[in-house]
């Protein structure tokens, strides 16, 4: 685990402590905020100018947001940013 995720882990864990989450709906959360902030970075350093919340750098929002939502959802939020990462590389 690098140290990003060892020091998102205890909020992440107590947000799901709170919303009821389980073992692999944490670890799904884990992989949604390690993605989210690779994404961003990606963004930043490619240039693209994407943004709006799902591009934020705060590890507790995107936290909080997967909290919220279905893995689906994350899933599929994190696929939607690769595609238009996808996007901007190939301009």
């Amino acid at each position: 685990m690098t140290s990003a995720l060892r020091a998102a882990f205890p909020v992440l864990a107590l947000i799901g402590a709170a919303a009821g989450l389980t073992a692999p709906a944490l670890a799904n959360c884990d992989w949604y905020v390690k993605t989210s902030l690779e994404q961003q970075q990606r963004n930043l350093k490619l240039k693209c100018g994407l943004s709006g919340a799902e591009w934020s750098v705060d590890k507790g929002a995107h936290a909080a947001w997967c909290a919220s939502v279905s893995p689906d959802t994350s899933r599929s939020t994190a696929q939607k940013r690769e595609a238009d990462l996808g996007k901007c590389a190939a301009k």
